[in-house]
Order: structure tokens, then sequence, then C-alpha cells
């Protein structure tokens, strides 16, 4: 089963390759293959109030439950354009809908999203830029050849990367400006436009650590709990080395709040205290305690973003923060969402092969 899953997602094999240049990722806007752009910025570790600064556009709508957010249009799926622009600070304008072909412009060198934001530039330099009474913000992004690969489909059906970069400018909130210089995550992504994607969780976090360092955890499930994938990388921006760990990464809530309905009328709980670890017989390894901060924010998708404060162990050296990110979704059934630890014994046996199928 892992040698089919390997077949179908070779991001593994460009994983462990030597690094790709960052010129020969792809990068563009929507076109006649590609219906589905994603974009994102994420700079952890901030200063409060902000803790954390995401940028995050989705252009068109992936036919999956954690990629649906039907609560703010009513257009099409192909014509929905949706950015999260968020803090940690309290916001209440950190998400809006566009329709695609009325309100932006998508060209090779600058997306448009109305008035209110844009992406500039091209390799290796890029604006993102905000305008808005609550939150604006203008960066300037540099990224590196510091990449990690979270999905690569074979035929290029779909493809998804990340830079470590370093991002400079100005965050406005609330009046309060807010210079920064930081490692962050530029990010893209593109997919043809699948009839179905069968991805019912997904939990990403990003840690800025010591040393121009940053460590990027994720898990994607199915609907019927099995892990589709569940992955640390530890990315360092002075070697321009990623180190990919996929062999016994195992992710735990282990307090939740109180369940929620999210906008779109899905029953959701929400981390309070989590953890990630991938350790071996004498404990070596990474090991990730977290607690949230309880700053989520609607509009990832289906579910949330937002920030915690941590402890990380890499082998023998340990550093503590307050400015991780976090992005979560959970769209299972709450039968899986409140199972049991018998459950988690099955669950962690699993490794399925996501199955995705082209109009």
């Amino acid at each position: 089963m892992t040698l089919f899953q390997d077949f179908l997602d070779q991001s593994k094999q460009c994983n462990r390759a030597s690094q790709r240049s960052y010129e020969s990722l792809p990068y563009h806007p929507p076109n006649k293959k590609y219906k589905i752009i994603h974009n994102a910025l994420i700079i952890p570790n901030l200063p409060a109030p902000l803790h954390y600064l995401n940028f995050h556009s989705l252009i068109g709508q992936p036919n999956s439950p954690i990629f649906q957010n039907n609560s703010s249009s009513q257009s099409h799926g192909v014509d929905i354009a949706t950015v999260l622009a968020s803090t940690s600070a309290q916001m209440v304008g950190h998400l809006h809908t566009y329709s695609i072909q009325n309100e932006c412009s998508f060209l090779q060198d600058k997306f448009q999203f109305s008035d209110r934001e844009q992406i500039t530039g091209h390799f290796p330099e890029f604006f993102v830029e905000r305008e808005d009474s609550e939150l604006s913000f203008k960066l300037k992004i540099t990224t590196t050849n510091t990449i990690s690969h979270f999905l690569k489909i074979r035929m290029s059906l779909a493809e998804y990367w990340s830079s470590l970069c370093l991002c400079e400018g100005e965050v406005i909130y609330k009046q309060q400006k807010i210079h920064i210089k930081q490692i962050g995550s530029f990010e893209y992504a593109r997919m043809v436009n699948f009839p179905y994607v069968s991805y019912a969780f997904f939990t990403y976090q990003i840690i800025n650590l010591e040393n121009n360092r940053q460590l990027l955890c994720m898990q994607i499930r199915n609907e019927t709990n099995q892990i589709l994938q569940s992955r640390m990388y530890l990315k360092d921006g002075v070697k321009g080395q990623t180190e990919m760990f996929e062999d016994n990464v195992a992710f735990n809530v282990d307090r939740v709040y109180p369940k929620i309905k999210t906008p779109n009328g899905q029953h959701m709980y929400l981390p309070r205290e989590f953890s990630w670890a991938c350790l071996d017989h004498d404990g070596c390894g990474i090991l990730v305690v977290a607690q949230s901060r309880g700053d989520f924010k609607f509009g990832v998708g289906a579910g949330y973003v937002g920030s915690f404060s941590y402890s990380v162990k890499i082998n023998n050296q340990e550093e503590i923060g307050e400015g991780g990110y976090c992005e979560y979704i959970d769209c299972r059934s709450l039968r899986w969402q409140e199972q049991n630890k018998d459950d988690e014994i099955y669950n962690s046996n699993a490794n399925f092969v996501p199955f995705m199928t082209k109009r």
C-alpha cells in the first residue's frame, strides 16, 4: 500500500532528493488545466498582540469537505475566491469572499483581490499587501531554496510546496504600526478540479526556531479517520536544507474546547492542548507540546486558524515560545472526533491512499 501511495504522490521523493531551486517551482494564476490555486504567507512568532500573521488565499473551491466554505457566498464554486488575513488579536473582518469574474484579476506577476489584497512579483521577491481599516500590511517576501514539498501527484494533477522566506515590512493593526523582520513560509498549491477529494481532517502547525530554523507539522485524514499523511519538516535556513520525517510521526489532541458549530453548520472540536512526536527507542528525535491561545478564527477552508504556546525538544535541545501557528479543520463525523483510545490503535496502523478522480 505504501508503495502504491508513493507511486501516486511523489512528494516524498522530492523532499529526499537534492534541494530543488525555487526557480523551477510552478507559480502561475488559474488556467484551463488548474482551476484551483492557493497562495499563502505565514509568519509565526511575532510580538504581542500579533503572535502570528497569515495571508491565505484560495481561488476556486476544491470538492472536499475541508475546503468548502459556503457560509459567506452563494456564488458557484469555480467563481469563488476567499482570502483570510488574520493575527492573534481580536478581529471581525479577517475573511472576505470575492467573485473571481467580477472582483479579481489574476496575472502571472499580480494576483489582485478587489481593492483590498494583492500579491505581486516573481521569484525570488514578492510583495504581499492589504489595505483595510482593521488590519493592513505591506511586506516584502524573499524566497529561498529551503523548500518542502507537501504534495506532488503524478501527471502534474496537483502540487503543494512551501519555501522558507524572509519577511520584512510594516503591519498596521487598529492604527498601531509594527515593523517586522522575520522568517516565514511562502506557499503555493495548484490542483485540477477533481470531482471529489476524500480529505476530511487537516491540521498544520508552523514554529519558528532559533538559528533561522523552522518546524512544520502536518496530518491529513479521510472521512473514516484513516491517516493519509502525517509528517514533520525541519528547515534549516543557514544550511539551506529540509529534513522530512514520516515514520512514526504521531499527532495527539489531549484536551479540547467545548464542541462548536461552524458557520458552515459543521460540528467541530478545537484543540486546547496537543502534541507531536517523532522519537526513536532512545527518546531522541522531535517532541512538540502545545497549548492553544484560544484565538481561533474561522475561514481557512471549513476550519480555523489560531496560535499557541509551545515547548519543542529536538534531541537534547529545548526551545519554548509563545507564537506557534495552527490551522485546524475537522469535518469527520463526531464518532471519530470523540474516539476512544482503542480507536487510536487502529488509526496508528492506517496508511491509505487518497482517492481522487479527474473530471
